[in-house]
């Protein structure tokens, strides 16, 4: 009989956690967002967690269902709410094709007279009944995937938290980087998270108040709706913002009030967009500084990938890329200028002992 030695077992082990961890995530991939929305908010709670029950020595159970309460009430309910508020106004509205279609021919033979050229033909504008259903499908779809997987964070987050020691610890001992290294990964993706959870909704409840006052004073309707569309669209990539103010000024140079919508492109220019870059500046000082590409691109294949959750996770597994090239440079090239880190906020920390050892004294 064939004997196994250590290190086959090693192997043939690591072979079977494998082939199940890739079972288990073909069949759980819809609860993805889930998992990792409760890996978000256990970030963002840990400390808690650890004051309740080892400074005011709380029960743990207890510790954590107050802390799930917080979850629900801070961050899932209001979420929630929000998706489902959107979901029934834009259900609500009824979409004239033959008017918008009209007032987009008179506003382009307008613009052909005075120019000479021709701009568009209205057949190239045939998408556009089709276009609110299928966003209304989108939104029904993406809303039932955010209240399924709000009840997957719930389960998630409560046993995360009831065992936060067992689970940091089972987590480091899996890790292949030495002490420093592991240290620097739990710091970075801390950061990382908290700039992305905190930065985002802060910026976009700044942006949505100015986007408000905006709405108001130009007239638009329903301008609570566009405010909070407004302030939801700060997480998407390069045109931010201006997924909802532009349209809305481009309707209002439809209507014929010219002045008006010009007027109106220059506040969501000047005011809606600049207090994005004045906010993001100040938060910055707070928060993690991270390079605007990682974000940008992370925020992109994260929506694609993770849904809701992916404008945290995306900007994080691009920064764990970056991270690890980074360790590799700074440990094992000798005369690397590499520092082991991603964001700038915690670069200054590096301690003499993170050094790279092959570099020339």
């Amino acid at each position: 009989m064939m004997k196994i030695n250590n290190i086959q077992y090693k192997y043939i082990l690591i072979g079977f956690l494998v082939l199940v961890g890739l079972i288990f995530f073909k069949e759980a991939r819809p609860f993805l967002s889930g998992i990792l929305g409760a890996s978000t908010l256990f970030v963002m709670m840990r400390n808690q967690m650890a004051y309740l029950t080892e400074k005011k020595n709380w029960n743990r159970h207890l510790s954590a269902s107050l802390l799930l309460v917080e979850a629900l009430l801070l961050f899932l309910i209001p979420l929630t709410a929000f998706a489902l508020l959107v979901v029934d106004t834009l259900s609500g509205i009824e979409f004239d094709t033959q008017i918008i279609l009209s007032q987009i021919e008179g506003f382009i033979n307008m613009i052909e007279d005075k120019t000479g050229y021709d701009l568009i033909s209205l057949d190239n504008l045939a998408f556009l009944p089709k276009l609110g259903g299928t966003m209304l499908q989108f939104l029904a779809a993406s809303t039932y995937s955010l209240i399924l997987n709000s009840i997957v964070v719930l389960f998630i987050l409560y046993y995360m938290l009831y065992n936060y020691r067992e689970f940091e610890r089972g987590f480091k001992e899996i890790l292949p980087f030495r002490e420093e290294n592991k240290q620097i990964l739990a710091d970075e993706t801390k950061e990382i998270i908290r700039a992305n959870a905190i930065g985002i909704p802060v910026l976009g409840i700044i942006q949505g108040v100015f986007a408000y006052a905006g709405y108001l004073i130009f007239g638009i309707d329903r301008p609570i709706l566009f405010a909070v569309l407004t302030a939801f669209s700060t997480i998407l990539p390069v045109i931010g913002t201006m997924a909802v103010w532009v349209p809305l000024g481009i309707g209002i140079l439809l209507s014929g009030d010219i002045i008006t919508g010009i007027i109106f492109l220059l506040y969501g220019t000047f005011i809606i967009g600049g207090v994005d870059n004045v906010a993001r500046f100040m938060l910055q000082k707070q928060l993690a500084d991270i390079h605007p590409l990682i974000t940008i691109f992370g925020v992109i294949l994260g929506l694609q990938m993770f849904g809701f959750w992916g404008v945290i996770f995306g900007p994080l597994l691009l920064s764990y890329f970056v991270l690890f090239f980074n360790m590799y440079r700074h440990d094992y090239i000798p005369g690397s200028k590499a520092r082991p880190r991603v964001t700038t906020k915690l670069k200054s920390k590096v301690l003499p002992k993170y050094h790279n050892k092959n570099q020339k004294t």
